[in-house]
């Protein structure tokens, strides 16, 4: 089975950490997120997956040389323009001569979804399109999706007022399609599958839907960025992972508590890192101190430094001794 990754947004929540890298190839606990969605992809079957390509596609090409990702075959499509998520879709599928049913992934959403469920509702109710959802407690942030017994969708309300939502179950952004709703996408232009291909097909009752409460976070804020490695360290998906790399060096009177310290990174005398994220080559100086802190390839924590409450600190930048930073992303404004 072939799967088309949607991999090709600027990444603009996550700024300053996607400044010059694409979110999806950000390590989670040493491991890029893109590998994460694709291992979870080759556990149920699929072969092939086409990266859709936007921002910086260099990046993934140069990362997997031999064209192949956990198991999987890649394949490339480079958009020649930003054509929204049907139109990237299309354009993706079209590349690389899909002509049987497929699957569709967020490149920036990880869970623990079982595939296999969606598939075989898809072909059981002899679908178009059948589409995972999960629960959440805000879904203004969402498209809802209001569901009949069976499965089959009524509604696809984007991003609705809170207190107006008819449901908290919300698209999770995992798609079983068939090609013909590639004919249901304009060329040309961009064309949204959640405002435009998706409602046309609840009018026609070809769209289908699986709610599941399994483990499920779309990853591209700093804030849930940071969240799932903490969940990848603690017990919420199996057993816990090691968050400091072996080629990581830590002085013996630091403290790392529950924390990713990235290769090449250093941790300094009697400096506390808790609840962080250090990436490779970052140097965190003597006494300073992380909670709740991302700091990217190469920083720069001053002696004495304090970061605190999500701050993000960029690719190279550095935060001056003694500094105190609560909620802030360095450079300022990114």
């Amino acid at each position: 089975m072939r799967a088309v990754v949607l991999v090709g947004g600027f990444g603009t929540r996550l700024r300053p950490l996607t400044a010059e890298v694409p979110k999806q190839m950000l390590p989670v606990v040493h491991v890029s997120m893109l590998e994460r969605v694709i291992a979870g992809l080759s556990r149920y079957g699929v072969d092939e997956a086409i990266l859709s390509l936007g921002f910086r596609p260099d990046a993934f090409i140069d990362a997997y040389p031999g064209g192949e990702c956990a198991g999987v075959r890649l394949r490339y499509a480079v958009e020649p323009e930003p054509l929204d998520t049907a139109g990237a879709i299309r354009f993706a599928a079209l590349e690389a001569g899909i002509d049987e049913t497929f699957v569709v992934v967020n490149g920036d959403v990880l869970n623990d979804f079982d595939l296999r469920s969606l598939l075989e509702l898809h072909r059981a109710r002899g679908a178009e399109g059948t589409i995972h959802l999960t629960p959440v407690e805000d879904p203004s942030r969402y498209g809802v999706v209001p569901t009949s017994d069976d499965g089959r969708v009524l509604g696809f309300i984007e991003k609705p007022p809170r207190d107006e939502a008819p449901t908290n179950w919300i698209n999770a952004g995992t798609y079983v399609l068939e090609p013909s709703v590639l004919d249901r996408i304009p060329a040309g232009r961009k064309v949204s599958i959640e405002r435009e291909t998706f409602p046309a097909m609840v009018a026609d009752g070809t769209l289908y839907a699986l709610g599941d409460e399994c483990y499920w976070i779309d990853a591209g804020t700093p804030a849930t960025y940071l969240e799932v490695q903490l969940d990848l360290l603690g017990s919420r998906r199996g057993a816990p992972e090691v968050g400091v790399h072996p080629d990581a060096r830590i002085d013996p009177s630091a403290q790392v508590i529950r924390s990713v310290i990235g290769a090449g990174a250093r941790v300094g005398a009697a400096a506390q890192v808790t609840d962080s994220v250090v990436l490779a080559g970052a140097h965190i100086g003597a006494a300073a101190r992380l909670d709740h802190a991302i700091v990217a390839e190469d920083a720069h924590i001053g002696a004495g430094a304090v970061l605190e409450d999500h701050c993000v600190v960029g690719r190279g930048q550095r935060v001056a001794p003694g500094q105190e930073l609560r909620n802030a992303k360095v450079p300022a404004g990114s």
